[in-house]
């Protein structure tokens, strides 16, 4: 995702809803970006991790970013830290030993060319990748791709049926490599489809569109959908209308 405003009067503000997926973020602005509700000044480089809670980067003046969606369980790969920590905030990525990023900062500051820019990102990502030393996980993302191929409409004991592990590993090795339980990620990517019918399709009620992904009624959608955008779903359609 890139974005960019060159109006020196603006303020922004990009909702990070929850998606399942962390991401790399380069920034650049005259007065930074911040990591709201908590007032957190942000890296030009970082790395937000799951969200759960509604949140939001908030940046006046003229500004530029580039964000890089990352698979579920690749900040656990990519920095080796416990994506627990990173729910709902961000991880200064020119703070790290053991991959030079300032160098690639400095790269991504050379030159206002997008395609050098994502080419700099990628050529990180396998900077970061080759110092991996945190071991693949292929039972956990094996769970990953059933919960996001089943649209989050998939209980546990359903996964458990499938995958030869118990429940109580499963949940364990599921925290450890994406920093929620498999109930969580499921919900946050039954959450998703949401938003994704309410985006590009046309529908006869907010009911419908809660039944189609796999709620049991409107309330149960009306109560999830709040809980991670701070908005209830016909106000959320309003502001895109």
């Amino acid at each position: 995702m890139i974005g960019s405003n060159t109006n020196e009067d603006s303020h922004t503000n990009i909702p990070l809803y929850a998606d399942g997926y962390p991401g790399i973020m380069y920034q650049s602005s005259d007065h930074g970006f911040y990591l709201l509700p908590k007032e957190k000044k942000l890296s030009e480089l970082f790395l937000y991790g799951q969200t759960l809670q509604p949140i939001s980067l908030d940046v006046k003046g003229a500004h530029e970013y580039i964000v890089v969606q990352l698979y579920p369980f690749a900040s656990k790969y990519l920095l080796g830290i416990a994506p627990k920590v990173l729910n709902d905030d961000c991880y200064d990525l020119l703070q790290l030993n053991h991959v030079n990023t300032n160098f690639y900062r400095n790269e991504l500051v050379k030159t206002s060319e997008i395609n050098q820019q994502i080419s700099t990102l990628f050529n990180l990502i396998r900077s970061l990748i080759k110092a991996n030393t945190v071991s693949e996980n292929a039972i956990i993302e094996r769970v990953i791709r059933i919960i996001i191929e089943k649209k989050g409409q998939i209980k546990v004991k359903e996964i458990l049926e499938i995958v030869p592990i118990t429940e109580r590993t499963l949940e364990r090795n599921f925290m450890n490599y994406v920093g929620l339980t498999p109930k969580q990620f499921a919900r946050i990517i039954q959450f998703q489809s949401s938003i994704h019918l309410l985006s590009q399709s046309k529908f006869d009620t907010l009911l419908d569109v809660g039944l189609d992904s796999g709620f049991s009624d409107q309330s149960h959608f009306i109560r999830t959908f709040k809980s991670y955008t701070g908005q209830t779903p016909k106000f959320y359609l309003n502001q895109i209308a």
